[in-house]
């Protein structure tokens, strides 16, 4: 698939782009089952701050029904012209900027924070199941709700529209269909700011861990007393912190992109120590947190813009805003690691094939591992 993948992207990105279209009739016509605005039950518990959470709050499915099957179905075409590589002065263009602007409405535009909560809680909820501490009431299907589902399901179509445009791009203007390179490799901005980003990508989610962990050690940061002890009693700041946790680690394993043991597994991994670190198992779920923290960040700038501030409320809402941050950092972070990870590419040679030091003292590298490009 690695090899592969820029020749069929567009081809599925078009068959969701045309199903998504067909559903934009359905509920213009009266269809049922409408996940944005007013049919969302999340969002109307509470309609009057529907629209600080999302950007289709309001949406009903007799406006949005008829957009949403335009842009569709208007997508169906773009992507197959753009997978076929069709390369007019116009194409090279429009097509591109098409696919972009979908792909960036898709993963930040219509999020809110519901598609990071999915994520981050299903190994929680799963480490609960597995040590018999479930909470009582609750199974998947409180977290699986549809319309978090349709969300996380625009978000992957988001990141494959950005494919999408990136094996365009290859395609019109002759660069290798495996890694991209059109020629000599040449210092870019991610290179040059690389390293600064990663440390700020490391400390940006420090100032959520440190109010959701001061909640569960029984500082309520300004929170009316009432409201911290009934959050208590139900095991909200645990779990808020079970959550900063899981960005505490996040923070660790991004100090990897730019140490030797992001490149080399160190020598405590028996079975691995010595080897070479596939470079996608770092930088696709960077990506991938980069993506979810920034969508969640832009419902928490909406609430803060509107609501303000108060000595209240900051800890609820002004670390998320930073999360922006986070995911900007965190993505220029990942693709500057995966430049400097850039070996000898298999189809078009371009590139120097090497293997990274490995100052821990491990055994070194075997021929065959040097080889193994991931």
């Amino acid at each position: 698939m690695r090899r592969t993948w820029t020749g069929w992207i567009g081809y599925v990105v078009a068959a969701w782009s045309a199903a998504y279209g067909a559903l934009g009739v359905w509920w213009a016509l009266g269809g049922g089952g409408f996940p944005f605005g007013t049919g969302d039950p999340e969002l109307m518990a509470e309609p009057s701050a529907a629209v600080k959470v999302s950007l289709l709050g309001q949406a009903t499915p007799e406006v949005a029904g008829p957009v949403i099957a335009v842009i569709g179905l208007v997508g169906a075409v773009v992507a197959i012209m753009m997978a076929r590589g069709v390369a007019g002065r116009w194409a090279r263009r429009l097509l591109p900027a098409y696919a972009w602007l979908l792909a960036i409405v898709l993963t930040v535009g219509i999020q809110d924070y519901r598609t990071l909560i999915v994520f981050a809680y299903t190994p929680i909820l799963a480490i609960a199941k597995l040590l018999g501490v479930w909470p009582e009431g609750s199974g998947w299907g409180d977290l699986y709700l549809a319309p978090r589902v349709n969300l996380l399901i625009c978000l992957i179509a988001g990141i494959g529209w950005a494919l999408t445009a990136v094996a365009y791009r290859r395609r019109v203007t002759g660069s290798c269909g495996v890694c991209g390179r059109a020629g000599a490799d040449e210092r870019s901005f991610v290179d040059r700011w690389g390293r600064r980003a990663t440390w700020i990508a490391i400390a940006a989610p420090l100032i959520y861990c440190a109010t959701r962990w001061a909640w569960a050690l029984g500082f309520s940061l300004g929170m009316d007393p009432n409201a911290y002890q009934e959050g208590k009693d139900q095991g909200l700041w645990m779990a808020g912190a079970a959550l900063a946790s899981f960005g505490l680690i996040g923070a660790v394993l991004t100090l990897g992109l730019i140490q030797r043991w992001g490149e080399v597994f160190p020598r405590w991994m028996i079975g691995l120590r010595g080897r070479r670190v596939p470079p996608m198992l770092a930088v696709v779920p960077a990506i991938l947190v980069s993506v979810l923290v920034t969508s969640a960040s832009f419902m928490y700038l909406r609430i803060v813009l509107i609501d303000g501030i108060t000595a209240e409320t900051w800890a609820f809402n002004l670390p998320e805003v930073f999360f922006s941050v986070w995911g900007a950092a965190l993505f220029v972070s990942a693709l500057a690691y995966r430049r400097r990870r850039w070996g000898a590419c298999e189809a078009c040679g371009l590139g120097v094939d090497h293997a990274p030091s490995n100052p821990s003292g491990d055994a070194l590298l075997t021929a065959s591992a040097v080889r193994w490009r991931v």
